[in-house]
């Protein structure tokens, strides 16, 4: 089949898209705020002039919306770019990073720690005792702050936990069965999944609306600290992620020929879902439990531009950027001023362009 466009005109028109689609988030929103407000508002904090008179502004650009849609610019590109891995390591476009647990354990993570912090630390009973006087130190806001990193390193903890029990499952002495650890997985993320019901079955109405909030995602709390620390995780993946573009053509081919072209196939399993883990368990804890991203984003790009992953990779992590920065601007101004999870606006789009995919090939298939 022909290709359309050409690879690195491809990738230039999506840098391009992204570039466009974080300035309109920046500027657009409950409080609108022009290009030169935004400029002014964002040169003046790297400046001295503390006379500029654009306070609100700086602090809606700067503190508020930039955060939020460079994080949403790492989840998006983090996920799209693990989605494309994890199809070309398992031969199947309906792949998902989530098919190595680390979406099911994160969400076990947080439902644990929402439950927790709200039956547990926010209890009269929890508060007397050796806890009370460290418990009354904190006002309103800092409790929030430590529930909020609370659930956050939970989730991170969680999906790494679940992403390792499911490489156990799948390794043996003879290497990396990859139908064993995607069975795995899907046993692991059914076991989560469990424990996550029962969690929500044991929470209170507080922690129940936490929880249901939390696994439809969101980008509403998200801030400078949140940013970097995502950001290095996600970022350091983003950047080893295109140096497997080339063995996984080979793993196209089969993994005998992988390893006849000169791949150390076991390491790149075992690389590629340590990679996968650290990125979406960065993700998933900053942001929620956000879908199709990373298996839609892939399948687009295939079509556009083929299968190679030299340029896949790099496609899914522009488009999968771009995509949920749109998405998030969408959630916070559909029904301003109230904002809608983005998990929810990911879903709209996603599912029924997946459905279209799948009747299409069916259609190929009956010819």
């Amino acid at each position: 089949m022909r290709r359309a466009m050409r690879p690195d005109t491809f990738l230039v028109l999506l840098a391009l898209l992204l570039f466009a689609s974080m300035f309109l988030s920046l500027v657009t929103g409950v409080i609108a705020v022009s290009f030169e407000d935004a400029f002014q508002a964002f040169t003046s904090t790297f400046s001295d002039n503390t006379a500029l008179n654009h306070s609100q502004q700086q602090a809606i650009v700067v503190s508020i919306r930039l955060p939020r849609i460079l994080l949403a610019v790492f989840v998006g590109a983090g996920m799209a770019v693990c989605g494309a891995a994890m199809q070309g390591l398992f031969k199947n476009g309906l792949a998902d990073p989530a098919l190595i647990g680390v979406s099911g354990g994160a969400s076990l993570g947080a439902s644990v720690a929402i439950l927790l912090s709200s039956t547990i630390l926010a209890s009269s009973s929890f508060s007397n005792g050796i806890f009370e006087n460290a418990l009354s130190q904190f006002d309103e806001a800092h409790y929030i702050l430590a529930h909020k990193y609370l659930v956050s390193s939970m989730a991170f903890l969680g999906g790494l936990g679940a992403t390792a029990m499911v490489y156990r499952l799948g390794a043996s002495s003879s290497g990396m069965s990859v139908a064993t650890m995607l069975l795995a997985g899907i046993a692991i993320t059914a076991l989560a999944g469990a424990f996550s019901n029962l969690c929500t079955y044991l929470a209170d109405d507080i922690a129940l609306r936490r929880m249901s909030i939390w696994r439809m995602g969101s980008m509403s709390s998200a801030d400078w600290p949140d940013l970097m620390v995502a950001g290095s995780f996600i970022g350091f993946v983003l950047v080893v992620m295109p140096r497997f573009g080339r063995v996984l053509n080979a793993l196209l081919l089969g993994e005998s020929e992988a390893r006849h072209l000169g791949f150390n196939v076991s390491a790149v399993k075992w690389q590629l879902i340590a990679l996968t883990a650290l990125a979406m368990g960065a993700a998933v804890s900053s942001a929620g439990v956000i879908g199709f991203v990373g298996l839609v984003v892939p399948h687009i790009v295939r079509m556009i531009i083929g299968p190679d992953h030299r340029y896949l990779i790099p496609g899914s992590m522009l488009l999968g950027a771009t995509l949920l920065v749109l998405a998030d601007l969408g959630a916070r101004t559909f029904l301003a001023p109230e904002e809608l999870p983005v998990g929810i606006i990911t879903a709209i789009i996603g599912a029924p362009f997946f459905i279209t995919l799948l009747l299409k090939q069916r259609r190929l298939l009956n010819i």
